[in-house]
C-alpha cells in the first residue's frame, strides 16, 4: 500500500529537476512536466505554487483520458 501512495520514483540526478528558476538576465520559472511558466519569480519563491499545482493536476487528468 505504501508503494501506491509514493507513486513512480525516478532517479535523482542532474537534469531531472521539475522546475527551472532563472533570475538573471531575465526572470522566469518553468515547470518541465507541464510547460507552465511565469515571470513572477518573487511570488513563486514566496510560496505561490498554486498555478503550477493546477497545471500539473490538469495534465494528470488529461493523461488519464
Amino acid at each position: 500500500m505504501e508503494e501506491k501512495r509514493a507513486g513512480e520514483k525516478k532517479s535523482i540526478e542532474w537534469g531531472s529537476q521539475i522546475r527551472s528558476y532563472v533570475l538573471h538576465p531575465y526572470q522566469m520559472v518553468k515547470d518541465h512536466r507541464t510547460g507552465h511558466e511565469t515571470g513572477d519569480t518573487a511570488k513563486v519563491l514566496d510560496g505561490g505554487l498554486s498555478p503550477f499545482i493546477e497545471a500539473y493536476l490538469k495534465s494528470a487528468v488529461e493523461s488519464v483520458r
